[in-house]
């Protein structure tokens, strides 16, 4: 198999750290480039970091060259202040970043969604991400895969107060019937996932993986 340079938006979250992880242990994969606000203590032969603005996409454009870009990036509204700044983050900068990445021949996407994503939902986040869902479906990647989990375990140190109740209370209740596809998922599992699927000859150009898409990992 031809080796791969991998492309990461939201590098510094939580899906971002594991997709980071187990990219630089993963032989396919012998570049990683990560896009950046701030520079991080981690240091790699097969890794580039790129601090950039992302106010400013347009004059990094000649950076977002390889074959497969994930997209990991995103915000709370508590966190981002603002409905306009969290649609910033969730929308406008990995849509802009994708467009660069498919006018460079990047040729697959891997993009972090949401369970319940849908352009008309009456829901401001999951509203958010189906217009993202929606928006890279036409741009001219060779494969787009858009994964949809619900709630993620992060790692213990990424988790806000109150998160691992919270966790726990959802892996109760939805581990049976139809709220089983609402049960979190871990973010290794996910990352792992994205980097399984990213390497498989397809023959449909759109994958869309829900909660159990996304938990049946190949032995």
């Amino acid at each position: 198999m031809k080796r791969k340079h991998a492309l990461i938006l939201g590098a510094t979250g939580a899906t971002g750290q594991e997709l980071v992880k187990i990219l630089l242990e993963d032989p396919i994969f012998e570049k990683v480039s990560i896009f950046i606000r701030r520079k991080v203590d981690l240091k790699h032969e097969k890794l580039n970091i790129h601090i950039i603005d992302f106010t400013k996409l347009e004059k990094y454009r000649d950076l977002v060259r390889g074959d497969v870009l994930f997209s990991a990036l995103g915000t709370t509204l508590s966190d981002a202040g603002s409905k306009d700044k969290q649609f910033l983050v969730d929308f406008s900068y990995q849509y802009d970043f994708a467009k660069m990445a498919s006018d460079n021949q990047v040729s697959t996407l891997s993009l972090v969604s949401s369970l319940g994503a849908h352009e008309n939902s009456p829901f401001f986040y999951t509203r958010i991400k189906g217009k993202l869902e929606q928006a890279v479906k036409l741009l001219n990647f060779d494969k787009i895969q858009i994964f949809q989990p619900p709630s993620l375990i992060r790692q213990s140190k990424l988790m806000r107060s109150g998160e691992k109740l919270g966790i726990k209370f959802f892996n109760t209740v939805c581990s049976f019937g139809i709220l089983s596809s609402f049960k979190p998922i871990p973010v290794n599992i996910l990352a792992l996932k994205m980097i399984e699927e990213s390497k498989l000859v397809k023959n449909n150009r759109i994958a869309i993986y829900d909660s159990k898409n996304i938990v049946k990992l190949k032995s």
